[in-house]
Formats: C-alpha cells, sequence, structure tokens
C-alpha cells in the first residue's frame, strides 16, 4: 500500500450507499463513528483503513495540542472491529476482549491519525487483530496495536 498523505492509493471513503446495515456499522447513522467524524479509507475482507480528522475537542494536552490517547485508541478498536467484521462468513455481534495499544509518540498536533488493522485469524469463537496508527506516515506509527475479538453467537 502506497501512501503520501495517509490515504491509501487508488482508494476512496467507502460509500455505504443505500445498505442500512453498512451504514449502522461503518458509516454516519453509528453515533461514535459519527461524533468523532471516523472515515472508513479502505475496507476488504479482514482489512480497514480508518481516518479519524484533527478536532480540537479531542485534545489531551491543551498545551501541546496532542490528542488524548483514549481518542486514539476509539480509532484502533474502530478499525480493529471493521476488520473483524469483514473478516466473518455472515455479519454477527462482536465485542473487544483485549486490546493491547503500544504508543511510540504522540500524533503531531492538527494531523489526521489513521489505523490500520488486520483480522489474520479466525477461531470458532474468537478473531485476532494486528495494526497500527499513524498520523501521515505508516513507516513513523504513532502506535501499535494487538487485540482479540469475541463472536458472540
Amino acid at each position: 500500500m502506497t501512501e503520501t498523505d495517509g490515504t491509501p492509493a487508488g482508494k476512496g471513503a467507502l460509500d455505504t450507499g443505500n445498505n442500512p446495515a453498512l451504514r449502522a456499522i461503518f458509516g454516519e447513522d453509528h453515533p461514535l463513528i459519527s461524533h468523532f467524524g471516523l472515515e472508513v479509507l479502505e475496507i476488504d475482507k479482514g482489512l480497514a483503513v480508518v481516518r479519524l480528522p484533527y478536532r480540537s475537542f479531542m485534545i489531551g494536552n491543551p498545551e501541546t495540542g496532542v490528542l488524548h490517547g483514549g481518542v486514539v485508541t476509539t480509532l484502533i478498536d474502530s478499525a480493529c472491529g471493521i476488520a473483524v467484521f469483514t473478516a466473518l462468513p455472515r455479519l454477527q455481534p462482536i465485542a473487544t476482549l483485549d486490546l493491547r495499544v503500544d504508543y511510540v509518540r504522540p500524533a503531531r498536533e492538527g494531523a489526521s491519525v489513521f489505523g490500520r488493522s488486520q483480522c489474520y485469524r479466525l477461531t470458532r469463537s474468537a478473531a485476532f487483530v494486528r495494526g497500527l496508527a499513524h498520523d501521515g506516515d505508516a513507516g513513523d506509527p504513532v502506535a501499535h496495536i494487538q487485540a482479540v475479538f469475541m463472536k458472540i453467537a
């Protein structure tokens, strides 16, 4: 994947169109996604790339303008969940069982943050995901993540 401004090459925002199920999970109908302005940029089987635009109400340290770590965690958790949904053979409820976030550095002031997650293993009851968050350069991540999601029957 080639990135310059953080947008995957050849990809645009996910078009949820007239599909209410997709809009409820990935789009503007989902309250959390709508509130934070999350934008799904890329989606494929087991893969999601989500953009979190910089907004002043998400600042954790007013002196530096750095985003609150909880906001970045929300981005990462959302990207992981979307990656799991796309890996499942059928749509079913899931829940975050474990989410490890290793922060490497703060996101740059004023920059959007991108979460890229890949569901690399599905079992009967769980989904395993890994990924990262970056602010325009995936080679210089803000955080690395590892997660486990529980499938709810």
